[in-house]
This record gives C-alpha cells, structure tokens and sequence, in this order.
C-alpha cells in the first residue's frame, strides 16, 4: 500500500525537532479542520420519518386498514393497522443501529496524543491535533491520525483491523521523501489512526487528520448509503397491487351490474363488500411478514443473529461471497505449526529457548504464540531471569536474550529471520544449503518460518554485549494462522452450488495463496490478484476479472470489488470481523459480522452476526434463506389457487342472476381456514446435506410464466368444478342453503388438498393443518344444527362425490408436477438456474 503526501502540508524541514508554534497551529488547524473522525451530519427523526413514508407497503397497509374499517370489518382493520408497528419499528431500530456503529468505531480512536509544539512536549486531546504536529506514540498506544513516522527502532504496529494483515507489520522511519509535489510513500512509512504499536517507540509527522484519515473514510462509509427494498419486497408490492387493482374493478362492476338486474341497492352494496373482503389481498403482506420472523427464528436457532429481517430474502439469493480471511476462514491467532529441530535437539528445547527470546510484555501475536506453546511442552518450569535483552528491529530482524538459570550459569537465546540467525551459527555449506530449502518450503507454504540458537556463555568474562557468533543451531519454528474447522467443507459446499467465494484480505499473496489451497478455494490453481491490479483492472474496463484470492487488499479495494461484483448482477454477500470490513459490509446485499471476534462497528453495520464465527453457519444460513424463498412460493401460490375460484364465483354467480353464493359469514369462515393454512403449514425448514444450486432467475415477478400458466389452469378447473358442484346441488327447487354448502365444502375440501400436494405433508404442522380443516369443516357442515347456524343444508354422498371429483380434476395438474420432480432424482448441476415453481412444486432446499 502505498500513500500520497501532500508536501505543501508538511513543515520544512521534515524532521524539525521544534513541533508546531502555537500560531501554525491554531493556522492550520482552521485550515484542516479539527482531528474528528467521527464527524457527520446529524440525521434527525423527522427525516427517518419521511423516509418511512415513501414505503408503499405502508400506504398499502394503512389503506387497505381503513377500507376495512369503512365495510364495518374492524377485526381486519386493527391487525393491519398494527402490522404498520413493525415497519415503524424497523427504522427507528436502523437508525440506532447506524448511531450505534459510529460510536463503536469510536474504541479504535486515540483519546489523547502526545505532540512536540515550540519545543515542549504537551498531552492534548487526541481531537486537538493538527496537520503538521510532531506526536509520540509509546508501545500499546493508538495512532491519532495517519502520519510519516520519522524516528523510532524495533517498531511494530497491529492492523489487522483496518487492513486485515494477520501479522504485526513492521514500521520503519521515513529518511527523505521522494521527489515530486505529491510523492508516494510505502505503508511501512505510516502510522495510521485506527491501528495500535505493539513495540517501541514512534516520532509521527501527522499529515492527514479527522476525515481524511485511512480510518475517516470507514467511518464515512459506515454512515452513508440506504438499503434499497429486496426484489422479494418488490415483486409482493407489485402483486398486491395487481391483485387490489383487479378486486377493486370486480368490486365496481360486481355493484352496478346487480343494481342493474333490480335487486336493489342493499344487495348491490352486500355483493360487493362480500366480494370486496373475499378478494382484497391483506393476507400477502402479512404472510411475508410472519415468514420473514419464522426465518429469523430459524437462523438463530442455527447461531446467526438477523438484524434486518429481509435479510434473510436477501441470503437466500446470494450468487456470491466476498469473504475476510483472517478471523473468519481462519482463527485470526498465530499458532506454532511445525517444529523442525537440527539433530541432536529435542522439539521442548526448541520451544523452551525461543520462548527465552520472547517477551511477555511486549504483546508480539509471534511471542504469545511461542510462549504458549512452550509452556504446554514444559509445564510447570519457571522462566530463568533475564540478564539482558537486544530487540527485534528492522535492521538486525533478531531478538536475543540473556538468562541466568539460577546457578550462576548464563545462556544467549537468540530467534529471528533464519538467514540472519545461521549467519551467527557454526554450520558447514551443506547444511546451510539444506536449511535454507527447508525454509523456503515452509516460506511456500504460506507459514512464517524463525529460526533458533544459543550459546553458553561465561559468566566471568561476560560484559554485556550481545554474542554475535558461535552460537548453536537449534532449528526451526514454523508459525501460522490456522484454517477455521468445517470451513474446507462449507467452501466445497458452496462450489458445488455454483456459489462462487472470493477470499479478500491484507496478507502477502503467498500467504493467502496458501490458505486458498488449504480450502480447496480456486481448485488446484487458485487465481491471486493483489488489491492493487483488481483496482487496476477495474479501471480499466470496469469488468470484474475472475479472481479466487484478492491479497494486499485495503478497505476501498474490498468495497470496489463488491460494487463490481453488485454492477455484473450477482448478489453480493461480505463477511468480516474488523473495522476494514465496514464499507464491503456496508455495500453489500448481506452484510455479514463475526460474533465472537468481530468489532462492535462490524457487528453494528452488518446485517447478520453469525455468533460462532462459522462460515458453515453461513452456508446453513444460506440454505434457509433459500428454503424461505421457496416456502413463500408454495404459501402465495395456495393463497391464489384458493382465491380465483373463490373470488371469481362470488362475482359472477351473483353476475349470472343468481342469488349470492357466500354471505359474509362464509367469507367469515373460508378465512379462518386460509390464513392459518398459509401461516402455518408452509414452514417447512433447510433440508441438511448438500446446498441446493444458486437461483439465477430473476425475481422482478414473483411467479414466471409457467408459474401463472399453472396457477390459471388449476384455478379455472377449479372454478369449473365449483360451478358445476353448485349448480348440481341447487336442484329443480333452488336450493340456494344445499348449493351454498356444496360451494363452501369444495373450496374447503380443496385448500386442503392443495396445501398437502404443496407441502408434501413434509412437517408434522402440515398434517394437522390439513386434518383439522378438513374435519371443522365437514363437522360445521354435516351436524344439522351447526349447519343451521351457517345457513347451510347437509350434503348428501351424491354430493360429496360431485365436490371431490372436481377437487380431484382441479389437483391433477399439481399432482402431476409433483410426480415430475420426484422422478428427476438428482438436482441441476451446479451454477445452473432452478426451475421454476411450477416445475419443483415441492423440491425443499438441501
């Protein structure tokens, strides 16, 4: 990475021991601006209010609430009214939810600094610094902003949350700049606000502050962009509206037409409100609500936490995955993973001198690791004294520490870059080559490899120094950030869904290029771009190359991948743990944290936590997402087969002369029945096993072609049969109570069968949904005095045969779907389009 400097920002000279006066600071400081990084416009209530009435599905609810109420149904009416609390809710919960995750971007954030001005060293308020100031930073402190640093040795810095490096990054002091107004300077140069030094101590020329910073530009991003309404979100608004559109002019017509033929206008008026609460479509909002809660309630129960519910539409339609390496694939820890000793030398005394040359204090991930591990090989011993130490820098890449063992007796341990560690040691050519091959091996393998030695040393005739030759060699220590478990299988999974996974993170190309193996991410050639050829290449042409492994990536690298991958059609999920990760979170169609190890920022802007930092969890999470897209298929494709005969028989067998087929008591009735079947019975969960392949179709309908095709076929047989049962059972009298009945116990009979064809009877709910239905009904119907009560007559078995042969002509088409996907054994191959619904009417999600 490398940054620009605005020379004309900087003091000359460079490296003025003086700081700043007090004029240049307050001059520059109403130049720059003030060090507030987490400065933004504020977002007053009234505007999330007005932002919550463009929503159409809340004019739609609110409507259709007073529509309701004006026809004298104010049960109807209040529940819509109160579905309106959710949506509300939702916004008010957003709005926190982004307040929040600015103030968790607040604890990267240094609260004071230490600067050099008119010569004197002075503590200020980290927000009081300015472009231009000389500032201290001491081991375990943050950066206040982003600077040059300028002096300081055996410098480390810890960035894995701004730029996902796992390791500590080495800073080295800028000499000279290079020529040119704007010259750019190597990352290593950098201090930069966000990230903390682990060792020793920094002199930082600060030249970006507040909002320019690295890390003001995550916070902008965290705090911008809207999340538009899902696709699934459009397309039951543009059906509900359809539907209305189609019940209103019904309505109208339904009125007139009967006013016209001379019944008068109190049964004009009873037709159409009869009509008007058969056809008006409340059930579609509520049911995508009540689904989207039970899949909340699924995910967590599978450890991943949904913070906004159309999320888990949105995860059910990702084509791809953008995903943080460190902490998320892998564990985000060093671990010592191979021990290599030279002959003669045990593994534990390996370990045990390494861990000499390491410091607790310093909190090095290398040092914890080793110290560790080398606890674990020799438990229970005390550390010896330390006598001496020379630390790790740049330059020497060694630490060596001295000891006394108690008895007088002293020993140098020395650790570090192993070319410079053999260099202090006895070895012959051969082994010094043979060494070296194994070095490189582990180097390839993406492990960071140090080397170890001692040397005995005189107690006597010691002075102090540090041993620069004769020293013993102990061998090798390889270190790496494992690879979470279960993590090789989920990408498997994922693969062989056509679901494609891009690995995005901050470490060297080879490092990620082996944990990419590692996970079978790519197959056997994996293809590694650094951050800086992607952002080229999308420069260039703006088509995103195919690519398994982005390394060296920052932050804006990450985002412009997403909104690439977003501008190509796929839907884009991003997981992360870190502050790096807030703008990609941001960005994408699924924003995805890690619970455990995530930062509070990343947690805050996602869109779902997984709590156990599983990327199988995500996987799972995925297939529920999928399962609740085709659960909502299934549930709205019931709800209009059970409504076009129902809708279209009480317009036009009123339409036809004949008396009113259904009172308002039997709409009343047919409700009670639908709702719960559609809330209920169609909640069926992800099948475990294998990811069903990704649904590339698009979702701007909700139903294709085929779907509607099939939804007219069954709907007109259906009120064909209907017609037919009705007209039957009139007989040569009349007899508009036994008609009735025989109209109410098809559509009964009929939701029932359709629900069981639909779910397959796959859950226990669907059972005894179908089986009560269909045992209320044929109760309500065949006990005199309950059918009294209805307005209805008894059917006789002549009867009951008429309903079920047109219920049984209406199924066939659905049955016979249902035959066709259950002879097509095997699944599409991977990457390859989902039929549609009328073609895997009831295929669950593996």
């Amino acid at each position: 990475m490398r940054i620009p400097v605005p020379i004309r920002r900087l003091p000359a000279p460079l490296d003025d021991a003086r700081g700043l006066d007090t004029d240049e600071v307050s001059e520059r400081r109403a130049r720059y601006g003030r060090n507030d990084v987490l400065a933004r416009p504020h977002r007053s209530w009234l505007h999330v209010l007005r932002e919550t009435a463009g929503d159409p599905m809340l004019w739609f609810l609110v409507g259709t609430s007073g529509l309701y109420f004006v026809l004298g149904a104010r049960t109807e009416g209040l529940v819509l009214l109160l579905a309106i609390v959710p949506l509300l809710g939702m916004d008010a919960f957003l709005h926190r939810r982004t307040r929040a995750s600015t103030a968790g971007l607040q604890s990267r954030l240094a609260a004071r600094a230490t600067v050099l001005r008119a010569g004197n060293e002075q503590v200020v308020p980290a927000d009081e610094l300015v472009v231009g100031d000389l500032a201290r930073v001491q081991a375990g402190e943050h950066f206040p902003a982003d600077g040059l640093v300028l002096r300081g040795e055996g410098l480390q810095a810890e960035e894995s949350s701004l730029t996902g490096e796992a390791l500590p990054v080495r800073k080295r002091p800028l000499s000279r700049l290079p020529p040119g107004d704007e010259p750019a300077v190597e990352g290593s140069h950098w201090g930069l606000a966000g990230t903390r030094l682990l060792t020793g101590t920094a002199w930082v020329r600060v030249v970006f502050t507040g909002r320019e910073t690295l890390y003001g530009s995550i916070v902008r991003s965290a705090t911008q962009g809207a999340h538009a309404r899902t696709p699934l979100q459009q397309a039951v608004a543009h059906l509900v509206a359809v539907l209305m559109g189609v019940a209103a002019v019904m309505c109208a017509v339904l009125a007139f037409v009967r006013w016209r033929q001379g019944f008068g206008w109190m049964d004009a008026l009873l037709s159409a409100v009869t009509l008007a609460v058969a056809a008006l479509p409340e059930e579609f909002p509520v049911a995508f609500t009540f689904f989207l809660g039970a899949g909340v309630y699924r995910l967590a129960r599978r450890q991943a936490l949904v913070r906004r519910s159309v999320s888990v539409e949105n995860i059910g339609r990702v084509t791809c995955i953008c995903s943080d390496k460190t902490g998320t694939l892998t564990e985000g820890r060093l671990r010592v993973a191979r021990v290599l000793p030279a002959p003669g030398v045990q593994a534990d005394a390996l370990l045990w001198t390494a861990a000499l040359a390491s410091r607790e204090e310093g909190r090095d991930p290398l040092d914890a690791a080793l110290l560790e591990e080398a606890a674990r090989a020799r438990p229970g011993v005390a550390r010896p004294s330390t006598q001496a130490t020379f630390p790790f820098t740049e330059e020497r890449r060694r630490e060596t520490a001295v000891v006394d063992d108690g008895e007088r007796r002293l020993l140098a341990a020395v650790k570090g870059a192993p070319e410079r560690v053999v260099d202090l040691c006895t070895l012959e050519a051969g082994a010094r080559m043979d060494w070296a091959r194994r070095v490189s091996a582990l180097a390839a393998e993406g492990r960071k490899v140090i080397a170890c030695a001692s040397q005995p040393l005189d107690s006597a005739s010691w002075r102090g120094g540090e041993p620069d030759r004769g020293f013993h060699f102990l061998g090798l220590v390889a270190f790496e950030d494992p690879v979470r478990p279960g993590v090789r299988e989920a990408v498997r999974e994922c693969e062989e869904a056509g679901l494609r996974t891009v690995m995005v993170t901050g470490d060297h190309p080879a490092t990620a290029l082996a944990v990419a193996r590692k996970l079978g991410l790519g197959g056997a050639r994996p293809r590694v771009l650094t951050g800086e050829a992607l952002e080229a290449r999308l420069n260039e042409g703006g088509a995103v190359p195919e690519v398994d492994v982005v390394a060296r990536a920052v932050p804006a690298q990450k985002y412009a991948l997403v909104a690439a991958l977003q501008r190509r059609g796929e839907v884009v999920a991003a997981t992360g743990d870190g502050v790096n990760d807030v703008p990609a979170l941001q960005a994408a169609d699924v924003g995805i944290a890690m619970g455990e190890r995530g930062t509070r920022s990343a947690r805050e802007v996602a869109s779902i936590v997984l709590l156990d930092d599983d990327f199988g969890t995500l996987v799972r999470a995925i297939a529920e997402g999928r399962q609740l897209f085709r659960n909502l298929q299934a549930c709205f494709l019931y709800l209009l087969l059970i409504h076009i005969p129902l809708v279209v028989t009480a317009a036009l067998v009123p339409l036809a002369g004949y008396p009113l087929l259904y009172l308002p008591v039997h709409i009343v009735w047919l409700e009670l029945i639908i709702h719960p079947t559609a809330m209920l019975a169609f909640q069926a969960a992800a099948r475990p096993g294998r990811l069903a392949p990704v649904r590339r179709r698009g979702a701007a309908r909700f139903f294709s072609a085929g779907d509607w095709r099939l939804l007219a076929l069954v709907g007109g047989l259906m009120t064909v049969g209907l017609v037919w049962s009705y007209d039957r059972s009139l007989g040569a009298g009349s007899d508009v109570a036994h008609g009735r009945a025989a109209a109410v116990a098809s559509l009964t009979l009929a939701s029932a069968v359709f629900a069981a064809v639909l779910t397959g009877l796959r859950t226990r709910t669907a059972r005894w949904v179908c089986a009560l239905t269909t045992g209320v009904s044929l109760s309500l119907i065949q006990v005199p005095a309950l059918a009294h009560l209805l307005m209805l007559r008894p059917l006789d078995v002549d009867d009951w045969a008429r309903v079920a042969a047109g219920v049984a002509v209406a199924s066939l088409p659905l049955v016979l779907a249902r035959w066709r996907v259950a002879a097509k054994a095997h699944a599409p191959r991977a990457g390859t389009a989902a039929p549609p619904l009328h073609r895997q009417v009831r295929r669950g999600a593996a």
